[in-house]
């Protein structure tokens, strides 16, 4: 019996899934997963295998799912399903928030009142074949289509193992899949699986305004969040040349790392976008009349080829060049005041700049291992932060330490860090997708354009081949909270490590108030698509 075979069971799974607002860190990021058990525990697979289906838990209390449907015993060749089911909060919904889980009757509300949405999405709901609605395209509709694959696998369609893995935290942290790492090991051995591939679900971006371009990725960009910790010198406003401000420090990092064009990758006709500021603020926790000691800046860095050892000398870079301007800035304001005021004055400003492995090794040598090691697990057990101001609070607390370094820019790592993966160069993925291309071209006349790199990160980054020298040790070093609430498990993903291809639905606007599914190619095109693709891996590693 099949359940989600047709559009109109897939679009009422969907719909069913989407209602459950799982938010990145929300009860019901739990719930929707104990809901995917308990769909997947009824049927007769499950229940005649049921070690096959198993919840595993998280840390901090969430859960990810694993379902292998295994073709017999003697059989080791296996297909990973990944999915994630956490979505992005809705106060960007406005007046329609309490609609923003419910696709049909928001795209319903829509219907009434066209014109409230823009050109291009008014166009798509007058069509009557999009679906608006959090979740709908990133990333429920794939995981829906994956749900329908497994049921194909339960129904004997398939020569080899299928095994979906249904992850939280792909949001944020993707502390899910980092969980699965392990899990993917342990099974691995216990059921003497040889994983073959993993396909990922995650929709199709589209490379420019107007795109109609129909892509799959052969892996996944890559992603570092650096941090900037500007520690100035304090001083009454009164006095502002006794101190250095550090919103002054902040503004002239923001300066040259904004929309950069140093940090711009281009491979073949793939080109990273440039840097964005994530953050940016000062950290005084009340008003008063005494200047900002610190701040803190952090950027998002896309990357493909490039290597952290490369980034980071791009980054540095750019704390050089915010140094020279700072310190002239000083310069040119404290001549212009003493020229005004009529005295003899000097601005005598010199920056630091420091890696946070610098600072840490600094403070050790003044004040001892077993001090500062006493500091940060005092911060450690205490802690009330989330992962980046947490990481700040660390670099602070050995600035601390080190005062006389101040004024200083102290450049760190903050969580998530995402490799860039490819799979461009393997074999498999190489016939696979050329056997794809032909059969989509004669069956439904559109092309499907094979892309190296996912553009919107994804958890692939932790499963395949690095595109580019990870060059971990330099990341955990300068990561202050690497191994401290954190960890990137390099021992498991070398070991799980496997082809990636990503072949996932049509949809519009992730991340935003009309986000939106198309339906005919996501739940006619798409399942088919993707059970000739599993067809075709299983044929080509016989």
């Amino acid at each position: 019996m099949q359940e989600w075979k047709t559009r109109e069971q897939l679009e009422n799974l969907l719909c069913t899934l989407s209602e459950y607002p799982s938010i990145t860190g929300s009860d019901d990021e739990i719930a929707i997963v104990q809901y995917l058990y308990h769909l997947l525990s009824e049927r007769d697979y499950f229940i005649k295998n049921e070690e096959h289906l198993n919840l595993h838990p998280l840390d901090d209390g969430r859960q990810l799912l694993t379902a292998l449907v295994k073709k017999d015993e003697t059989v080791s060749d296996t297909i990973v399903l990944l999915a994630h089911i956490d979505v992005v909060d809705v106060e960007d919904y406005g007046s329609f928030i309490n609609l923003a889980f419910h696709p049909r009757e928001l795209t319903k509300e829509f219907h009434k009142n066209p014109d409230i949405l823009p050109l291009d999405a008014r166009n798509d709901l007058l069509t009557g074949n999009w679906l608006f609605g959090r979740g709908t395209m990133d990333m429920k509709a794939g995981l829906t289509v994956h749900l329908s694959l497994l049921e194909k696998a339960m129904n004997g369609n398939f020569p080899g193992n299928i095994m979906l893995v249904v992850v939280p935290d792909e949001e944020v942290n993707s502390a899910g899949m980092l969980a699965s790492l392990p899990v993917l090991q342990e099974w691995k051995q216990k059921y003497e699986l040889n994983y073959v591939t993993c396909l990922n679900g995650e929709p199709m971006f589209s490379r420019y305004p107007g795109d109609e371009n129909f892509y799959m990725y052969m892996g996944s960009i890559g992603k570092v969040l650096p941090g900037f910790y500007c520690y100035g010198k304090e001083s009454h406003v009164g006095e502002p040349f006794a101190g250095v401000n550090a919103n002054v420090m902040t503004s002239y990092i923001n300066q040259e790392l904004e929309l950069h064009e140093s940090f711009v990758e281009k491979v073949g006709e793939e080109v990273t976008p440039p840097p964005v500021s994530l953050m940016s603020r000062d950290l005084k926790e009340e008003y008063s009349v005494q200047t900002p000691i610190a701040g803190i800046s952090m950027y998002n860095i896309l990357y493909m080829r490039q290597s952290l050892g490369d980034i980071t000398e791009k980054l540095l870079d750019s704390c050089y060049r915010a140094k020279q301007k700072i310190e002239a800035h000083y310069k040119t304001k404290a001549k212009n005041f003493s020229e005004k005021a009529g005295i003899s004055y000097e601005s005598n400003v010199h920056v630091n700049i420091l890696l946070y492995e610098d600072l840490f090794k600094e403070a050790i040598k003044r004040f001892g291992e077993q001090e500062v090691l006493r500091r940060q697990n005092l911060l450690i057990n205490n802690r009330d932060h989330g992962d980046r101001d947490f990481s700040t609070l660390l670099v602070q607390d050995l600035a601390y330490l080190c005062k006389d370094l101040a004024p200083m820019i102290v450049l760190f790592y903050s969580p998530p860090f995402y490799p860039s993966v490819s799979s461009k160069e393997n074999t498999l993925i190489q016939d696979v997708t050329k056997e794809i291309q032909r059969e989509i071209e004669k069956s439904y006349d559109m092309k499907l354009e094979a892309v190296e790199f996912f553009p919107g990160l994804s958890d692939l980054s932790y499963i395949g081949s690095p595109a580019a020298d990870m060059q971990t040790t330099l990341l955990e070093q300068n990561m202050p909270i690497h191994n401290k609430g954190y960890t990137l498990n390099t021992e498991a993903m070398n070991e799980v490590s496997m082809p990636v291809l990503n072949i996932g639905p049509l949809g519009k606007d992730p991340h935003q108030w009309t986000e939106r599914l198309e339906l005919t190619y996501t739940f006619e095109k798409l399942p088919v698509i993707l059970e000739k693709t599993i067809h075709h891996i299983f044929s080509m590693k016989k």
